[in-house]
């Protein structure tokens, strides 16, 4: 049978290997033509069956972070979801713009949909993920702005406060923003013109 790729297999930005005579439908050619992202087709037994990019979720943190990382991970599974963690392995002192910024690359670059970075506040790494273009990384801290971030501004990575929150409502936060999906409608416009802001800061100089 052939696969089906759909809007939701679209990364940010970069390329995406698709099963030659892979059926693509018109919402997907549309927004890869939108993101700028090419659609490259190979034989299929050179995808990777068992953690394509779209089921695949970068996960990263700090020392701050790392406790927490480690008590999340069955939640991935869990939902069916391949999780590549960049680090760190261990509890040993770490700086989190590293670590944010392997796990924004891998989104960018569209080997993995999304990403989950944890620090101790979160905030840091908030910010350094959204320095890369196609990057839309949400600070959430409760069920409420995980599924405002996913409905109303398609976020793709989530960024967690591994010192400010408990285990069981940084569960919570994680569940609903994976499981939540993009509201589209009145939003799509608005996630474009962000879009159109990137783009357009490229070339930007501060004026003097």
């Amino acid at each position: 049978m052939r696969k089906v790729i759909t809007a939701a297999d679209i990364p940010p930005v970069g390329e995406l290997k698709i099963a030659a005579g892979s059926i693509v439908t018109p919402s997907a050619r549309d927004l890869a033509k939108d993101r700028s992202v090419k659609l490259i087709e190979v034989p299929p037994d050179q995808l990777n069956s068992t953690a394509l990019p779209h089921q695949t979720v970068a996960l990263g943190s700090d020392h701050g972070g790392f406790a927490l990382k480690e008590k999340l991970k069955p939640i991935f599974e869990e939902l069916g979801l391949h999780v590549h963690d960049v680090g760190v392995h261990e509890e040993k002192p770490a700086d989190y713009p590293d670590i944010a910024r392997q796990v924004a690359e891998m989104v960018a670059r569209g080997e993995a949909a999304r990403g989950v970075i944890i620090d101790g506040a979160g905030i840091g790494s908030a910010i350094v993920a959204n320095k890369f273009p196609g990057i839309r990384a949400a600070l959430c801290y409760d069920k409420a702005s995980a599924r405002n971030s996913r409905e109303h501004n398609d976020s793709n990575v989530l960024t967690l406060g591994g010192r400010l929150l408990t285990a069981s409502l940084a569960e919570d936060v994680l569940r609903v923003w994976l499981t939540t999906p993009f509201a589209g409608g009145r939003h799509t416009a608005r996630i474009q013109k962000i879009t159109e802001i990137e783009k357009a800061l490229k070339n930007w100089t501060p004026r003097s």
